[in-house]
């Protein structure tokens, strides 16, 4: 089978490969329908290793060349063993956290920041491929009501659906999304569920405007032709927002976000860079403002998946294209190049 191989930076090719056979004691094996590229594979794309390790990952012992994909849906083609709520055949997103089990915070529920952990697609093979192995506990059964291309959706919705999460927006809340990429939208999406009733979008891609509009912001500004802590300021009774969450990981985005809030508010940082935060510490200090951090989901997928099932979440916004997997290296060398006109494009095998 072809898949789509991680060698180095600015390096990815379309490999012939085994497929996968008996699937491991606590695995399955899933037929790939759909899988979405992410910015973290951009950013191992045009900067990596990354995430991705070049000597052998601690938890899997995966090293490159390594096949790419994490955000898919697909259908289970063999189990080891019964799994809860899925059988062959059955239609399912993936949640791709790679984890131990037995640390400290595996064993509190928090696998997401699992002390050995690792993802499908960066420390193990991934979903740029007609078949993939995955753990049992990664399979989320996709309701009759969600398509296959919406269910790969799910993962990129849930990590916006944990950012409003972690920052705790609350029904009647004000909130200020800082970028309006793919997880900017899917925190705009996140943070209406959760009932905020205005949600403001910082955003200086004006490509990206209408989508986020469309995903439900109030009102979105561009920030390179106003200032838009003064904007939001206004608009929330001349208090500020109490929630802000930030997907850019820029130093510089998030020190606004800070700036922005009401006093007492709380900004979750999802945006991941490599980047050093600098900022004043009596902006947060003396407005008893919170600073927390955003990784990935826990438990979200499943609530994703329900809530675009019960037509409380509609994620066809984020999507802009739909190719087959032969297209994948261009597609990687066209978005690095700045696609900015595209949010998530999906890739699906060709065999499907």
């Amino acid at each position: 089978m072809l898949a789509l191989r991680w060698h180095g930076r600015e390096d990815v090719r379309l490999d012939d490969v085994d497929a996968p056979g008996t699937p491991p004691d606590g695995s399955a094996i899933v037929e790939v329908a759909f899988n979405g590229l992410c910015g973290t594979d951009l950013h191992e794309y045009g900067h990596g290793p990354n995430m991705i390790r070049l000597d052998p990952h601690p938890l899997t012992g995966a090293r490159p060349p390594i096949t790419m994909g994490h955000e898919f849906s697909g259908r289970v083609v063999a189990m080891s063993r019964p799994w809860l709520g899925v059988s062959e055949g059955s239609r399912v997103a993936i949640d791709p956290c790679l984890t131990c089990g037995e640390c400290a915070w595996c064993l509190r529920g928090d696998y997401h920041i699992c002390a050995r952990g690792g993802s499908l697609g960066l420390a193990a093979d991934g979903a740029l491929a007609r078949f993939v192995t995955v753990p049992l506990r990664s399979l989320c059964p996709v309701p009759d009501a969600v398509s296959d291309e919406m269910a790969a959706l799910a993962e990129p919705l849930a990590v916006g659906l944990h950012a409003a999460t972690r920052a705790g927006v609350r029904p009647g809340d004000s909130v200020l999304v800082l970028g309006a990429g793919p997880i900017g939208l899917a925190a705009v999406l996140g943070a209406r569920a959760a009932g905020a009733a205005a949600v403001y979008v910082s955003e200086p891609v004006r490509a990206r405007h209408a989508a986020a509009s469309v995903a439900g912001a109030t009102e979105v500004f561009d920030p390179t032709g106003v200032d838009v802590r003064r904007e939001v300021f206004l608009r929330t009774s001349r208090l500020g927002p109490r929630v802000a969450i930030d997907a850019t990981g820029r130093p510089e985005v998030v020190d606004l976000g800070i700036r922005s809030l009401q006093r007492g508010g709380t900004i979750a940082i999802a945006g991941i860079t490599d980047s050093v935060l600098t900022t004043d510490l009596r902006q947060v200090v003396l407005y008893e403002r919170t600073v927390c951090g955003s990784l990935g989901y826990n438990f979200d997928i499943p609530r994703v998946l329900g809530l675009i099932a019960a037509g409380q979440l509609d994620p066809s916004c984020l999507l802009t294209d739909v190719r087959p997997l032969t297209d994948a290296v261009d597609t990687f060398a066209e978005l690095a190049a700045g696609g900015h006109h595209h949010l998530k494009i999906l890739l699906r095998p060709e065999e499907n």
